[in-house]
């Protein structure tokens, strides 16, 4: 018998031979010759090939195809030189009619039905092993020399014919100081699965105790490490046993097919493309990829709109990096609720502002070409205004729909958590995210202030205690966008508002978001938002990430997203809008075509136009 260690550094050849022989004492492939690929094998009647490799294109995060075999062939050339299918791995199962009914050391019994079999090599996450090393980073099934964990997920794969499954992924722990190096060691080993589908908790994936995976072996972790998931090749296993074919054999998970092909070194074709890593959320706990390329241009977003033209002194506000892991965060979210309206002119009515409801619809028009659930909750009083608002927009083609109009009431203890959450429950919620721009933010006395240090507590409803209870929510989180310190979610920043912005002292708001986006003008934060969520969603690193690597990429709805992309001639039209409706500039009160106080047409239309072009370029 050889023993492990002796096993890192022989060829594959040899080492199939060995296994041929039967005189390996190891359970898995873990860990031996280093730096090749290993495979993944699902072997199936003939009649069934066709329909599972268009399966497999389909998910090819799980399922990278690495080659299929003609029915009866038992070599695989463009593979290895010198092998056979029936002996070649250490361990075989054999499925009839979707029943693990056995396990094998060889399938030579099985020869004649085999000539009418085609055999499938699928990569596998053990050949990343030794290219994860080399970066500095521990391979923790392979320190405690045991097999690697695999989980059944809640994501469903793409489905072909017969053929459908959830995903199922391998777990690596690994230092959280370590995760972008992880992500960058694997990306480009498409053929090994590429790079992780998810960091962080595992109930994101509908895994529920990580001491007990599917297949595999429990793999603890080291304090400080976090959970890290890649798809996995056992998927395929998952859809033959669904597709409950009459007779199939498979690998026994973990023990693989060894290639004679050596893992290519990691290069990217521009630095542009380098994932970078981003933490997204504390509770659950969770991390997001996007490339650099899209990281700067949304880093870009931020600085234009971080101007400050009314020279308040918000640039003491600023958050850096705020909007891009907001908006990583609203990119993942599928339902998210949206909040406006600032009653400033409390002499007029409406006493409405016109700086945060363009902003909002833009974050809504984006939303809505996403695909996710959007709603937006306003003031009881301002639900007519809203409602013909919102109404016109539509017309204009803004928005797609119309958005749902909610109001809400602090009738109880528990009236947030019962509008937030189905029934009440915290594990239900109806809201993954929620947005507040140029809304008015309680400040530290309960009461709401305009930047005049006038008390509007009167025409407010307190939307802000649905931001307190979302602080409760695991997986809810929550974003504030102002100009001046006075605005819900700006809680974050309220030290130096008090420092920095007249009147601050009086007016800054208490309440916290968890990411907090300050802009010269609001409404140019809600079109950085909507230009971020584009840019994101053309990231094909993060579209990756976003889909789990299985289905096809979205980039096909490219046009549809870009139409939804605020314009100056749609912004133009809604401001007119706004201003036939009697809302006012924030600092003049004026009826013109400006917004507080700064013209439309070579201010906000300039900034409009800027944004738009770093988003396109």
């Amino acid at each position: 018998m050889f023993l492990t260690e002796g096993l890192k550094s022989l060829l594959p050849h040899a080492l199939r031979r060995i296994i041929r022989c039967n005189r390996l004492n190891i359970r898995n492939t873990s860990g031996i010759a280093e730096g090749y690929k290993q495979a993944n094998v699902l072997i199936l009647h003939k009649s069934l090939a066709d329909d599972f490799e268009k399966f497999c294109h389909a998910n090819e995060g799980p399922l990278p195809l690495l080659y299929r075999s003609k029915p009866g062939d038992w070599k695989c050339p463009s593979l290895s030189s010198d092998s056979d299918i029936r002996t070649d791995c250490l361990q075989y199962r054999v499925y009839e009619h979707g029943a693990c009914t056995g396990s094998l050391k060889s399938l030579k019994e099985y020869s004649e039905q085999l000539k009418n079999m085609v055999t499938f090599y699928l990569g596998c996450s053990f050949s990343f092993e030794k290219a994860v090393q080399n970066a500095g980073i521990p391979v923790r099934n392979v320190e405690q020399k045991c097999n690697v964990s695999m989980y059944k997920t809640a994501v469903p794969c793409y489905s072909v014919s017969a053929f459908c499954c959830n995903l199922v992924v391998t777990m690596r722990p690994i230092p959280e100081s370590k995760l972008e190096a992880a992500v960058l060691a694997t990306c480009e080993l498409k053929e090994a699965h590429g790079a992780p589908i998810h960091m962080g908790d595992p109930g994101l994936l509908g895994i529920q105790n990580l001491s007990k995976p599917d297949y595999g072996n429990p793999v603890h972790l080291h304090p400080g490490d976090i959970p890290v998931f890649w798809a996995c090749g056992v998927t395929g296993v998952e859809a033959i046993i669904n597709c409950k074919t009459p007779l199939a054999f498979t690998h026994s998970p973990g023990c693989m097919f060894i290639t004679d092909l050596k893992n290519d070194n990691v290069t990217f074709r521009s630095s542009r493309e380098v994932p970078q890593v981003h933490c997204i959320s504390q509770d659950p706990l969770h991390y997001s990829i996007v490339s650099a390329e899209a990281a700067q241009k949304i880093k870009t977003l931020e600085t234009l709109i971080g101007i400050d033209p009314g020279d308040r002194g918000i640039i003491h506000l600023h958050c850096p990096e705020e909007l891009l892991k907001a908006c990583l965060s609203i990119s993942h979210a599928q339902s998210v609720l949206i909040t406006t309206g600032f009653p400033t002119h409390f002499t007029y009515e409406p006493p409405e502002e016109n700086d945060g409801p363009p902003g909002a619809l833009a974050i809504a028009a984006i939303l809505q070409a996403l695909q996710k659930e959007v709603a937006i909750v306003t003031d009881q009083r301002a639900m007519n205004l809203n409602r013909k608002i919102i109404e016109e927009a539509v017309q204009l083609g803004i928005l797609k729909r119309p958005v749902p109009l909610l109001s809400y009431q602090s009738k109880s203890a528990d009236s947030a958590l019962m509008f937030l959450c189905e029934n009440g429950n915290p594990r239900r919620p109806r809201f993954d995210h929620l947005i507040a721009i140029e809304r008015a933010g309680m400040a530290a006395d309960g009461n709401y202030y305009n930047a005049r240090k006038v008390n509007i507590k009167h025409l407010v409803d307190p939307i802000d205690e649905l931001f307190l209870a979302a602080q409760t929510l695991p997986g809810v989180t929550t974003t504030g966008v102002g100009d001046g310190g006075n605005e819900l979610g700006m809680g974050k920043i309220k030290d130096a508002v008090k420092k920095h912005i007249k009147n601050g002292d009086v007016i800054a708001c208490d309440v916290a978001a968890d990411f907090t986006i300050v802009a010269g003008v609001s409404n140019w934060g809600g079109y950085a938002i909507a230009c971020a969520l584009y840019i994101l969603s053309t990231c094909e690193v993060h579209d990756r990430y976003l889909r789990k690597a299985v289905g096809f990429p979205r980039l096909s709805n490219k046009m549809v997203w870009l139409s939804a992309l605020p314009s100056v001639t749609k912004e133009e039209k809604l401001l007119k809008t706004l201003v036939q409706h009697g809302v006012r500039s924030g600092k003049t009160a004026s009826l013109e075509m400006e917004v507080d106080g700064l013209p439309f047409y070579n201010t906000h239309s300039l900034m409009i136009e800027k944004l738009r072009e770093t988003t396109q370029k």
